[in-house]
């Protein structure tokens, strides 16, 4: 789970991480309001979408008067914010953070990322601040710096200074970068993050850092956790399919084919996809179903994927262990009958009671194309695709 910028602004502030003076609008009236509480002469109206490269998308403006607050405000608020990590479909902008202006004399990168080849919590830093990492491997790879944690005693204060004094920092600004150091990892550990960045960290003409820009994301399977945190999701910055499906326990990533697929496991699901690419097809989804999949689930799966209008066919390929064919097999034939489905339909069944699983689809009487062999179930399924739409 991904949160905006000011909230984990607030997150970091609590752990000793200094931040910029701001405030959240929702309209140009409140972002004007916002300056006079923060005072100053120069403030930074900024997009609040779950995405980088905002800057570049024209979602972050520096403003010197209030007029010129006001006339930000009033262009990005609904705005469409199209960034590299967005997509071509972009994000809607429906809230802004208003922040004090500073003087930077430098940029600094710095993230916590799980490494998982290394099993570690892998500190990343670099003293060329306000790039991506992705640019910064490409153009600077020299300038990157990685500390790994390790988990039995956590990051120690020696480590932090030997990445402050790699970045180059004065003397008297090591104390502020342990102390954002140490605050990050503390933040991460404590509330399950998979991911601390700070990018850029910056350092004032007046000799202090501040965190001008962050991001966390969290980890789904800990939110029960930290109901604190999970009541930070931001639905409107999600994919309504995904954002759907996790609201009904279950796994679905939306991708860009025609395919449609309802499948248990997540490494059958994989399987599945590149048997439909390998036949000539393009996947519309990953869906994982789980292993209790009960006809009441494999409805809601079934409505999930048709709630995707680029989905011609459908794939249901199911191996039922701690499942049952038979039950599958109900399930997919009431959502058959309930939905009057439009589009071809390709079921494979294998496990547990798959004769009478196939049998229930076989009596249903309904244009059910069945499969035996995960190989079969992708070549029908990319046929019949071709078949129904003539692409």
């Amino acid at each position: 789970m991904d949160i905006h910028e000011y909230q984990a602004k607030e997150i970091l502030s609590g752990y000793g991480i200094p931040v910029p003076v701001g405030g959240l609008a929702y309209s140009p009236e409140q972002a004007v309001y916002r300056t006079a509480e923060i005072g100053g002469e120069v403030w930074v109206v900024k997009a609040q979408i779950h995405s980088g490269a905002r800057g570049r998308a024209g979602g972050i403006k520096v403003c010197k008067t209030e007029e010129e607050v006001s006339q930000a405000a009033d262009e990005l608020l609904g705005k469409k914010l199209i960034t590299h990590q967005t997509g071509p479909q972009g994000k809607i902008c429906n809230r802004l953070y208003i922040e004090a202006g500073c003087n930077i004399d430098r940029e600094i990168y710095l993230a916590f990322v799980l490494d998982r080849a290394k099993e570690r919590v892998t500190v990343i830093a670099s003293a060329a601040g306000g790039m991506e990492i992705e640019e910064l491997a490409v153009k600077k790879p020299d300038s990157i710096i990685r500390v790994a944690v390790e988990p039995a005693v956590g990051m120690q204060a020696f480590q932090a200074r030997e990445v402050a004094f790699a970045l180059g920092l004065d003397k008297s600004q090591i104390n502020q970068a342990v102390t954002t150091l140490l605050g990050c990892y503390r933040a991460m550990r404590d509330l399950d993050a998979t991911m601390v960045e700070i990018n850029p960290l910056v350092v004032t003409k007046e000799g202090h850092l501040l965190a001008v820009d962050a991001k966390m994301s969290f980890d789904d399977n800990a939110l029960f956790r930290h109901p604190n945190i999970a009541e930070l999701r931001d639905k409107s910055q999600e994919d309504l399919r995904e954002m759907r499906a996790a609201d009904r326990g279950l796994s679905y990533v939306g991708l860009n084919g025609n395919i449609g697929c309802i499948i248990n496991g997540a490494g059958l699901a994989m399987a599945s996809m590149d048997m439909i690419q390998h036949a000539g097809g393009e996947p519309a989804n990953f869906m994982d179903i789980g292993g209790g999949a009960s006809p009441e689930r494999t409805m809601k799966a079934f409505n999930l994927v048709l709630s995707d209008p680029n989905v011609e066919t459908i794939l249901v390929n199911i191996f039922a262990g701690i499942n049952r064919c038979d039950w599958i097999a109900e399930g997919v034939v009431h959502a058959v009958q309930k939905i009057d489905l439009k589009v071809p339909l390709v079921v494979r069944l294998s496990g547990t009671n798959v004769e009478a699983g196939r049998k229930i689809i076989a009596d249903s009487g309904l244009p059910i194309i069945p499969a035996n062999t995960l190989k079969e179930a992708a070549d029908k399924a990319v046929a019949a695709w071709k078949q129904a739409t003539g692409k």
